[in-house]
């Protein structure tokens, strides 16, 4: 059974539709982008695969014993989120309070995977510094890092590259197919950067006013969604990273 199983579903924000008949299955092991128009229904779908919303019409189900508190989540920042007054050891921590219902403590296992995180996005040695001191890149890091200590199976992504710089979008693209590839984590990415969802995804799932599609980015640039979205040659402009990272 799929990891993610999405069935005829609609949703709506207060009284308006904003997708209908939405299908689609996300499989373990696959690198799904999410794109569209504005407006499309992305961030309302995104609150229904988190559980921050019921759908209206359809069935969203979990399935191959993927639990929803095993799902790590990277949101878009704000800027009050990024002003946020914590250590960077404070926020990856947080990650693991993911599985801890009730009980908001943090344990030895917890304390050793946050460390194992920070290893891993190589950011050890900013643990004592403030979150609101960091770079854009480094403050993507260590979220990410966060998000990996709810999960080594499915790793949601909000907008990840808005604000950053070319450079460290390239970089940041880079740690995500490190992960998926060589760590078999499953990725679900909301972007407006289509020419870089082509090159890194496996899947696109195109949520549209008019057009939709769900496929392969091969079969996805011969769409009539992808060609009004992606220009007639590929993807320009946009160049793949193999950068690896220290992961244990």
């Amino acid at each position: 059974m799929a990891y993610l199983t999405c069935e005829n579903v609609t949703l709506r924000y207060e009284s308006t539709t904003v997708l209908e008949h939405l299908s689609f299955q996300v499989e373990q092991g696959d690198y799904l982008c999410i794109v569209g128009e504005n407006g499309s229904g992305k961030s309302t779908l995104m609150k229904c695969l988190l559980g921050l919303k019921a759908v209206d019409e359809g069935r969203l189900v979990l399935g191959d014993g993927l639990k929803r508190s095993e799902i790590g989540y990277l949101p878009q920042q704000s800027m009050i989120q990024r002003d946020f007054p914590a250590s960077v050891q404070e926020v990856v921590l947080s990650g693991c309070l993911n599985s801890h219902g009730l009980h908001p403590f943090y344990t030895k296992k917890d304390r050793a995977r946050a460390e194992e995180q920070m290893k891993c996005m190589r950011i050890t040695e900013l643990a004592d510094r403030c979150y609101r001191e960091l770079s854009g890149g480094q403050q993507q890091r260590v979220l990410l890092a966060r998000a990996l200590c709810a999960t080594g199976k499915l790793l949601l992504l909000d907008e990840p590259a808005t604000g950053l710089d070319p450079l460290v979008t390239t970089e940041l693209y880079g740690i995500l197919e490190h992960l998926h590839r060589d760590h078999g984590i499953t990725v679900i990415m909301v972007t407006h950067d289509v020419e870089c969802a082509v090159r890194h995804a496996k899947t696109i799932l195109h949520i549209g006013k008019k057009t939709s599609f769900f496929g392969s980015c091969t079969d996805y640039l011969q769409s009539e969604a992808g060609k009004a979205f992606v220009d007639a040659d590929g993807c320009v402009g946009c160049h793949s990273t193999h950068e690896e990272v220290a992961c244990s």
